[in-house]
């Protein structure tokens, strides 16, 4: 009874494992990327890279932008005569820029997976070369952390899942001054993140352009500014980057988790970008932080 019960527990164990293990990649699955010399190829990533492996010395890239990744065939007018000399010794040996040849594998790790892809080398004859791929669903790996975090893709669905609420109807904090309205909507948290819902309500016929709009931590009573302790909040991300508004202009920022003393009120400082620009200020107590709605 016990080897039936031992066997069976096992069976179950490699059954689990078999389940969520992560598939192999082998490189005859790998998904195709055909290069042509002189045309940049643009890998476009939903989540910031966190790097990019070429396998070869035949490909070399960078990463213009956060989410990506740029790659090309290695130009040998840059070299020097000794790498000249070494690419063609290997050329002649592999033959690798024969149409239709492996010339190596690309790998683009982001927050929460990781992809990687086959390239193959198309002559200049070929005009159906592709110059920008997106990552699809299909390519990706999960990536696992060791604790919870989110990516950026994540965040962002998160934050578009507040946006649609309806906004309150009595805001947390709202200010008012030169015909601005400024309000603290609410505040959510998830895991070790914190959203700041906040909408800025114009009710003057000049159009308002944000010059900036900053977070800090300050102490409740200055008795002389020197003694002014300010530290900087800076949001990992907020939802709409647009700058110019109208009338209504709602956002969500997301901070990773943080605490601060009663001592110690978090500033909102909205900024307008004119030099006589309206400017307009929101303290929040820390106990307004901690009751934060969970979604």
């Amino acid at each position: 009874m016990r080897i039936t019960l031992y066997t069976l527990l096992l069976f179950i164990a490699n059954l689990l494992t078999a389940q969520t293990a992560t598939k192999e990649q082998i490189i005859s699955d790998l998904p195709e990327i055909e290069l042509t010399e002189g045309i940049n190829l643009h890998i476009i990533s939903p989540e910031p890279i966190q790097y990019v492996d070429l396998s070869t010395e035949q490909l070399t890239g960078d990463l213009p932008a956060g989410n990506i990744a740029r790659i090309k065939i290695t130009d040998n007018t840059t070299a020097t005569k000794e790498e000249k000399l070494k690419k063609a010794i290997v050329n002649a040996n592999s033959n690798i820029y024969t149409n239709g040849s492996n010339i190596g594998i690309i790998t683009v790790v982001a927050q929460s997976f990781i992809a990687q892809y086959k390239v193959v080398y198309r002559n200049q004859d070929n005009l159906n070369t592709i110059t920008n791929i997106h990552i699809q669903p299909e390519a990706m790996q999960p990536v696992e952390f060791e604790k919870i975090t989110f990516s950026n893709l994540e965040l962002r669905k998160f934050a578009m899942d507040i946006i649609q609420k309806k906004s309150e109807k009595n805001p947390i904090r709202e200010e008012k001054n030169l015909k601005l309205g400024f309000q603290l909507n609410n505040v959510y948290v998830i895991s070790d993140y914190i959203f700041l819902d906040m909408t800025i309500k114009n009710n003057s016929n000049l159009s308002y352009d944000i010059e900036d709009l900053k977070f800090s931590l300050e102490d409740k009573k200055i008795h002389k500014a020197t003694n002014n302790q300010s530290v900087e909040l800076i949001p990992i991300l907020q939802l709409n980057p647009q700058k110019h508004f109208r009338k209504n202009f709602r956002n969500i920022y997301v901070f990773k988790k943080f605490t601060y003393p009663n001592s110690k009120v978090m500033m909102i400082r909205l900024i307008e970008e004119q030099l006589s620009g309206r400017t307009i200020e929101m303290k929040v107590n820390y106990s307004e932080i901690l009751k934060a709605d969970t979604f």
